[in-house]
């Protein structure tokens, strides 16, 4: 985002405050009612995110900033909030006052931070979230004491109730009215601790219990051994529920497309306005839309098992592995984040406070298994792997797709290994992570955290993929090649394309290509998944409804493609193992290179992915098409 729109008279800039898992973003997203813009602070590559609220006639704009546990920084991410609150970021006024968000359970830890807050000496007050949770727990806090004690005002919510929200809304407009306390607390860390002591003294009634559920549960995800086979299993059976449960929705949109594009060819006729509408357009697009049921799955389980505190777990027991390899946790989180795309996992590693291990984290990144190349897995995997079942509902699908995100994350592990006693060696540095206790999401958080990913992907399709599709839809048409008369009726539409400015590009590059088992066509979807990995999907659907395949899925198209000269399959066994593992390891993505030179502040290191990551993708086609050709024969 640019810079945010200016403020209206009178209005009141707010900075929220709190350290991760506090309740920060959602209190935020309760206030602002989600309408929130993106963007970096000038001149640093921190994300910031404001959102305004309109309260008893007053305007307010609230500024989320990253979530911090000192105001001492140790990252990127720390050092903004320090700054920003300072008034030391140019262009970003210092917030008019400070809301600082405390977890109810949490108190004696987050006191420090709010103490450090305090001694800034701007009009602050203390948002008490998860207070439900602690009465739960058997816990007990007399608010007014706390008040009373720190000397600024405190409000009690739970923000995806609702709860406590009005109270909140009536005291926010006003911060040059709130209380402040008589004495700033003290400087020193050791007498700073004495003060959170003092204050938890007057005002905690009763100490929370440890949450029993969370207790017994951890007891096993968190154990060495079964810790690390419940992960194991939690992952077969994702991935399982990923190709089991969309195949349906799948199916269903695969038809809707190829109706639609029946339709606009019988209501436009034959001609280029017909194709292009229904071969560029509906078909390129549209062959990537059909995979939307399993995004949207993929994103559901994946927030769903965040949201409950399962995905903090696994970054435990994965930390383990992540210390021999030289990373650390914060690494792992933000690899995790990759998961979805590379460039919010790319800028995740703003929390990693050391340089060297940000640096390995950014480049081995584009390895793990991002959202994009979801439908090139689900297209092939579902052309050329039986639906067999294995054992009870374990299908094989379900197990190749498993081993393809396995293969990425154990590359990106295995590379980042290689790097840090390489060119990139040095110490690591201690990690801590707080883990949340179990909660039950509210389903409306889930929904608009889904339907949050479902909108970028959306949006992805309707401008990258559908530029794209129109560029190629005129690169596979043009120049209108003439056939010779004795060419066959059924050859026509074939020569036509492989005289097209589409085809010349192939053939080209099909020599480099030939020794994965790569065809020109092939080459062509290469080429235009440069801007993104799933627009391969596109160009294979547009080159195919060039050709004529008649009335066939996509699916079905690859199946039945035949050399003309051999008569032999196009996509052998070989050629599908060694596009997929090219697409396990090819950085194409011009995103993820964009944001690794705002990231890294340097072409070199985005060259240096690039090259690197083709190169493994290329030895790793070469030696699947010609192991898997000589084992299928």
């Amino acid at each position: 985002m640019a810079e945010a729109a200016t403020l209206p008279g009178g209005a009141v800039r707010l900075g929220l405050v709190g350290s991760p898992n506090s309740g920060k973003t959602t209190l935020f997203n309760a206030l602002t009612g989600l309408r929130a813009r993106i963007g970096n602070y000038p001149g640093v590559t921190v994300e910031r995110r404001e959102g305004d609220a309109r309260i008893g006639g007053g305007h307010i704009r609230l500024i989320d900033l990253p979530g911090t546990y000192s105001l001492d920084p140790i990252s990127a991410d720390e050092a903004v909030v320090a700054r920003v609150l300072a008034g030391e970021v140019a262009g970003v006024p210092a917030p008019d006052g400070l809301v600082v968000t405390v977890d109810a359970c949490s108190l004696e830890r987050a006191l420090l931070l709010v103490a450090q807050v305090l001694r800034l000496g701007r009009p602050t007050c203390l948002v008490l979230t998860m207070v439900d949770e602690l009465r739960a727990r058997g816990g007990a806090l007399d608010r007014a004491r706390l008040e009373q004690a720190l000397g600024i005002p405190v409000v009690a919510v739970v923000g995806h109730r609702g709860i406590g929200l009005d109270r909140l809304r009536q005291l926010l407009p006003h911060p040059e009215g709130w209380s402040r306390p008589p004495l700033p607390p003290p400087a020193d860390p050791e007498e700073r601790h004495g003060w959170a002591a003092s204050i938890l003294d007057q005002a905690l009634v009763q100490r929370p219990g440890l949450h029993r559920l969370t207790e017994a549960v951890d007891r096993v995800v968190l154990h060495p051994l079964a810790g690390t086979l419940l992960f194991a299993a939690v992952m077969v059976l994702f991935f399982q529920l990923v190709f089991a449960w969309a195949t349906p929705a799948m199916d269903a949109l695969d038809a809707g497309v190829g109706a639609l594009g029946e339709l606009c060819h019988q209501a436009l006729g034959a001609g280029l306005l017909a194709d292009f509408v229904a071969d560029g357009l509906i078909a390129g697009v549209g062959a990537v839309l059909v995979f939307l049921p399993q995004i949207l799955l993929l994103f559901t389980l994946l927030y769903l098992m965040e949201d409950v505190g399962y995905m903090a777990r696994a970054a435990f027991v994965v930390d383990r592995l992540m210390g021999r390899i030289g990373l650390e946790g914060r690494a792992f989180i933000a690899l995790l984040s990759s998961y979805a795309c590379a460039v919010p996992g790319i800028m995740a590693t703003r929390t990693i406070p050391s340089p060297r291990q940000r640096l390995i984290t950014i480049l081995v990144a584009p390895l793990m298994t991002c959202s994009a190349r979801l439908p090139v897995y689900a297209l092939l995997i579902g052309a050329f792997v039986p639906a067999t079942r294995l054992w009870g509902p374990l299908g094989l699908q379900g197990l190749v797709l498993l081993g393809l995100y396995l293969l990425g994350a154990g590359a990106a592990l295995a590379v980042a290994a290689v790097l840090n006693r390489t060119v990139l060696r040095g110490q690591a540095i201690p990690f801590y992570l707080e883990l949340p206790p179990y909660r039950r999401p509210p389903l409306k958080l889930v929904t608009t955290q889904v339907w949050g990913s479902a909108r970028a992907f959306l949006r992805r399709a309707g401008t990258i993929i559908l530029v794209v599709s129109m560029v190629l839809w005129g690169l596979l048409t043009f120049p209108r090649a003439t056939p010779p008369p004795e060419l066959p009726a059924s050859q026509v539409a074939r020569y036509r394309l492989e005289h097209s400015a589409a085809g010349w590009l192939g053939h080209t590059l099909e020599p480099a290509i030939a020794p994965l088992g790569f065809d020109w066509k092939i080459g062509v979807g290469l080429v235009a998944s440069l801007a993104a990995r799933e627009v391969i999907v596109s160009t294979l659907a547009q080159v195919y409804s060039t050709a004529e395949q008649g009335h066939l899925s996509l699916r079905q198209a690859i199946r039945q493609d035949r050399d003309p000269r051999t008569g032999r399959p196009i996509f052998t066994p070989g050629t599908v193992a060694a596009l997929l593992l090219f697409f396990v390891f090819a950085l194409q993505c011009m995103s993820t290179l964009a944001i690794m030179r705002r990231e890294t502040n340097s072409w070199r290191w985005p060259a240096f992915a690039f090259g690197y990551l083709l190169t493994l993708a290329y030895a790793a086609g070469f030696t699947a098409q010609h192991v898997v050709s000589a084992l299928t024969g």
